[in-house]
């Protein structure tokens, strides 16, 4: 490497590292502004991931609407809170579009089956089991554990992960509607 280069680059690391120690205490400080000695309110920005690119939606019908309850009642089961269902429907709008799907012929990739097209020969379960609603929520939650992170991960990750989609982006898309489903049935 050139050795102007290196230094430059050194010199600007340098800089930030130095910027930041005093910028720090000072950023602190106006991040809590008080007015009279007494401090005052300051948004707070939510944890929660914002959803990644274009959004997708579609209109749900009642059997749609039925597995998204079913899908909340087995994370809710799972002990596991609102973003894993939010990634969990997020993964069957994608896969299913929230329909519980049996066997397409030539339309279907391979055995895939149910909301979130899960193979029997994958070791998902047997086909009864993948098509319903709450085993094959409970199976996808149980890859979700697996997933080191997934609470901090973008939903697409963490879907793609558990998943392994030749898609491996398209979770994204579903996020929103996701997110506002799980809002709406969540306490219902």
């Amino acid at each position: 490497m050139n050795t102007i280069f290196r230094k430059s680059m050194l010199s600007v690391a340098g800089l930030a590292f130095a910027g930041g120690v005093f910028a720090g205490p000072i950023a602190a400080h106006a991040a809590n502004p008080a007015v009279d000695g007494k401090p005052v309110a300051v948004a707070v920005q939510s944890a929660a991931p914002k959803p990644q690119g274009d959004q997708s939606h579609i209109t749900l019908n009642d059997e749609q609407t039925a597995n998204v309850k079913a899908i909340i009642a087995a994370t809710k089961k799972a002990g596991l809170p609102e973003r894993a269902a939010v990634i969990s429907i997020a993964t069957s709008l994608q896969e299913s579009k929230l329909e519980n799907l049996g066997h397409l012929g030539d339309k279907n990739d391979h055995d895939s089956l149910g909301l979130f097209q899960q193979r029997p020969t994958s070791g998902w379960g047997t086909p009864e089991q993948i098509t319903d609603p709450a085993y094959s929520t409970t199976a996808f939650l149980k890859g979700l554990k697996q997933v080191d992170g997934w609470q901090d991960m973008a939903l697409t990750d963490a879907a793609q992960t558990v998943q392994v989609s030749a898609y491996p982006d398209a979770y994204a898309q579903w996020e929103q509607q996701a997110t506002d489903l799980v809002a709406q049935h969540w306490n219902s």
